[in-house]
């Protein structure tokens, strides 16, 4: 999945899906990528999208970006 501008999601992104409401991706199962805590066996049922883990609203699992979705800061490999 990627963000509104184009930019690939990766596992350890933070960003912000709406004012006041802060997450990280954990999971990106379009690109088989998973957290320790958030493992391929567990989550690759969903088939397909991105899991944010968030601040307010906790695991949400998006199929599509939203618009207003801004990358805050890249995890370094």
């Amino acid at each position: 999945m990627n963000y509104p501008n184009g930019q690939k999601m990766k596992v350890g992104d933070k960003l912000r899906l709406w004012e006041g409401c802060v997450g990280e991706v954990v999971c990106s199962i379009d690109d088989e990528e998973y957290s320790d805590k958030f493992t391929k066996k567990d989550w690759e049922y969903l088939g397909e999208g991105v899991l944010i883990n968030t601040d307010i609203a906790g695991l949400i699992h998006y199929t599509e970006p939203e618009s207003s979705f801004q990358l805050m800061q890249r995890k370094r490999p």
